[in-house]
């Protein structure tokens, strides 16, 4: 029997970034955004908390490829 299981993990990650002076709110969104958009941000993250959502299995029919003479 084969069994095809999927496990759902909610990843929470920690960067710690400098941010320039003077920026609105909208401003240090927009500035965060971009640096993740570009990949910049992505060396800076780490796995701060994994948090389990859910687990399910579903049962896969093997089907025989037998043939009669």
């Amino acid at each position: 029997m084969r069994v095809i299981v999927t496990v759902v993990e909610k990843i929470t990650s920690e960067a710690h970034i400098d941010i320039p002076d003077g920026l609105n709110q909208s401003a240090i969104k927009q500035h965060i955004v971009d640096r993740y958009n570009t990949g910049e941000m992505l060396t800076d993250m780490n796995i701060f908390q994994v948090d389990f959502e859910s687990i399910s299995a579903r049962i896969v029919q093997e089907h025989s490829s037998t043939k009669s003479a």
